[in-house]
């Protein structure tokens, strides 16, 4: 029995980011665990807040009263003591709050104490009898008996016009029973069998080198088509019969439908399903299921890696390029990150699976860190489509100003005559891009953001893709009055309206941002694609990757350049990998499949070895220049962002924080600053931006080194100024 206990409060403020000692009282010592979720009292106020249990210990030498934990929350710990290894090593590698990463560990329902929902379910005890053989008892008596007694209260007063009081008094004459009952939010839905596929040779060879081989880390570096999903499936079923837990991290939400249907086709219902789209009670009631151990497999997105999963035997990272493993927000962690130290804890084994690696994961595959596994043919012997670069400078020289080039317009037109299914491929969601006006040049602009506003056709609207803001569009310049104002550029929604006048009979759907708002719309979309109910699909990035439909014979690439003329230096990296994975979309079946490639730009190297499917090609002129500039995976970056609304302020503050860490780095050859100056998006949501940027031999020592100089130098504005500390940014916009 402890006395006393190191707590975190659940405050997000840096200035409490620290472990607090609090006296356990008599009645707790032999209840309060590691982990536990306890009411604490905090700051001068004594406020009753949350804590998380970090340590436990006797001896204490405080030099006033120490306060004592006020009630326990829940009957058992929410973090386990490799939870709390975990969040010490998040805390550090990515400059964040202990209070950010245990939010991270854990839904937010659990946080906020949410519950098992309850069902008061009402039953019949007895016949009515006496006085209560009439209207409305007799009715009410009927309904229950009826209906095998699954209602409760407020579903019998609405549906039936009963009053909750009439039913009160049946169930306290001892007529009618009730009892509470656990109402599941998780998904029970059984799938059709998807049955075992007998694996090819590379395939056979791969399973047998994960299972038999020493190492603990392993990159599957197979072609679109491969068949690694079958491999994952596997080793799978492998750790079942050793009776481990194993998770299964997909990158984008629009792939889990597919995912699901088959891992739950083949190993049955328990499988847990975890992202972002559930709700909040589906995400508790999932991670419950995976406390109480009533699953042993996840699929989900990104925090599906922290699912509380005890005997962990196998992490799958599937398309392990995709940016979308890297939070955005705090603690900005790499999902790779965390799959690999909690495989180091757990003794299980990681794998990464991609047809595309990122630059990283495929050097450190060079240099023996990781074993590389190579699957060089689809897993049915079908062939790789063939891809075609169409230079959009010469269609423009024959005067054709659509945004289809004319190859493109012939294939559509011949998948369309064979039954054939085509996916067309844009990264850019809505109609236009950025409207101006002709006359004066003014440029619709976010009145908060310094962004250009995109129109959307469907509700004759500007949005802003970075806050939100939304304003109807106009014919008239705001500036000079004119009505010469012109919508430029193409989004999805400008390319399904030009299908649709170019092929009205043709069935199209569209997957972006804005067609799936909505709960379960990426599995209808998908669904209704699968069946053959519609022809051409239209889509930003998350059409690009893991779907396998077996009819779609055609892909068309809109505009490659769109990603490859970003100022940032993953640019080419993004290309090749975007224009590769979409184009492995084509001829998974057995008709063979096209790629048509639409570019300005037909020559660049990222395009050219997308084009002949040459991963090894471009991962060598890539590498040597990211060697010359000393980019990762030669360096680290350390990202510093301030925002304010107060501009001034926000610039005296970063240029004071420049000219300390320039003191501080003048020594040193190893590490390179560049800035302070404005961020390449320059305000977003009010708030000014500007930025520092750290790049070479950057250690965990130096970056915490940097956090505490920064928060020292902001501790007298800190509330004016956001602080963004990111480690291998996805982006320096």
């Amino acid at each position: 029995m402890y006395k006393y206990a190191g707590v975190i409060v659940n405050n997000n403020s840096i200035q409490v980011d620290k472990v607090f000692t609090y006296a356990i009282p008599e009645k707790y010592r032999k209840i309060i665990k590691l982990g536990y979720r306890v009411k604490v009292p905090f700051g001068l106020g004594n406020k009753r807040i949350d804590g998380f249990v970090v340590s436990l210990f006797n001896d204490f030498q405080a030099s006033s009263t120490v306060k004592e934990i006020a009630d326990t929350c829940e009957e058992y710990s929410l973090l386990e003591p490799k939870d709390l290894e975990l969040i010490e090593y998040m805390r550090e590698k990515y400059l964040c709050t202990y209070i950010e990463c245990i939010k991270a560990l854990l839904p937010s329902g659990v946080t906020r104490g949410m519950r098992n929902k309850i069902n008061q379910v009402i039953y019949v005890a007895k016949k009515l009898e006496g006085k209560y053989c009439k209207e409305p008892y007799d009715s009410l008596y009927n309904i229950v008996f009826n209906n095998n007694g699954k209602f409760n209260k407020n579903e019998i007063s609405k549906k039936y016009q009963v009053s909750v009081s009439s039913i009160n008094t049946l169930l306290k004459h001892g007529f009618l029973t009730n009892e509470e009952i656990i109402i599941n939010r998780y998904n029970e839905r059984n799938y059709t069998e998807y049955k075992e596929n007998a694996l090819n040779l590379e395939q056979l060879n791969a399973v047998d080198i994960i299972n038999n081989s020493s190492d603990k880390t392993f990159l599957i570096h197979g072609v679109t088509g491969s068949g690694k999903t079958e491999i994952y499936m596997n080793l799978v079923n492998q750790m079942l019969k050793e009776g481990k837990d194993s998770i299964i991290l997909v990158p984008e939400i629009s792939l889990t439908p597919q995912m699901v249907e088959r891992f739950k086709g083949r190993f049955g219902k328990d499988i847990t399903v975890f992202h972002s789209k559930l709700s909040e009670g589906e995400r508790y009631d999932e991670w419950l299921r995976v406390k109480n151990k009533n699953v042993k497999v996840a699929i989900g997105a990104r925090s599906a890696i922290f699912l509380p999963f005890d005997n962990l035997g196998l992490i799958v990272i599937d398309e392990e390029h995709e940016s979308s493993y890297k939070s955005d927000s705090d603690p900005k962690y790499s999902a790779v990150d965390i799959a690999l130290f909690k495989c180091e804890n757990s003794d299980a084994k990681l794998i990464l699976g991609s047809a595309t690696p990122s630059m990283e994961t495929y050097y450190k595959s060079k240099n023996k860190d990781i074993k590389l596994i190579t699957l060089k043919n689809r897993a049915d012997n079908a062939l790789l489509p063939k891809i075609e670069l169409i230079d959009m400078r010469e269609e423009l020289m024959s005067n054709n100003k659509s945004m289809f080039s004319k190859r493109l317009f012939e294939e559509l037109e011949n998948s369309l005559s064979s039954n054939e299914q085509s996916i067309l491929f844009l990264n850019r969601r809505g109609y236009s891009p950025f409207v101006s006006c002709r006359k004066c040049g003014y440029v619709f602009k976010c009145d908060n953001c310094d962004i250009s506003l995109t129109y959307h056709n469907e509700n004759g609207s500007l949005v802003c893709h970075y806050c939100g803001m939304k304003k109807r569009a106009t014919n008239i310049c705001p500036k000079c009055g004119s009505k010469y104002v012109k919508y430029f550029g193409v989004g999805t929604e400008k390319i399904e309206q030009e299908v649709n006048k170019y092929f009205p009979k043709a069935r199209t759907l569209r997957m972006d941002f804005d067609t799936t708002r909505k709960k379960n719309s990426y599995e209808n979309i998908y669904n209704t694609f699968k069946e053959y109910k519609a022809d051409i699909l239209i889509g930003t990035q998350m059409i690009a990757k893991g779907l396998d439909f077996k009819n779609v014979t055609l892909v068309g690439v809109i505009a490659a350049d769109l990603s490859l003329n970003l100022p940032d230096f993953r640019s080419a990296e993004r290309t090749f990998q975007l224009i590769t994975q979409v184009s492995g979309r084509a001829g998974r079946g057995e008709k063979h499949g096209k790629v048509i490639v639409q570019t300005y730009t037909p020559d660049h190297y990222s395009i050219v070895h997308s084009a002949s499917n040459n991963y090894e090609g471009f991962y060598s002129d890539e590498i040597s220049i990211r060697k010359d500039m000393n980019y990762p995976p030669f360096s680290k970056i350390l990202l510093i962002n301030l925002s304010s609304k107060n501009e001034n302020l926000l610039i005296k503050s970063i240029q004071n924080i420049g000219y300390i860490l320039k003191n501080m780095l003048q020594n040193d050859d190893k590490i390179e600053m560049l800035g302070p100056c404005p961020s390449a998006i320059s305000k977003i949501n009010e708030q000014y931006r500007w930025q520092i940027i750290l790049k070479g031999n950057i250690d965990s020592g130096i970056a915490n080194k940097i956090k505490d100089i920064i928060y020292q130098t902001l501790k007298e504005v800190y509330t004016e100024i956001r602080v963004s500390l990111d480690i291998n940014p996805n982006s320096l916009l």
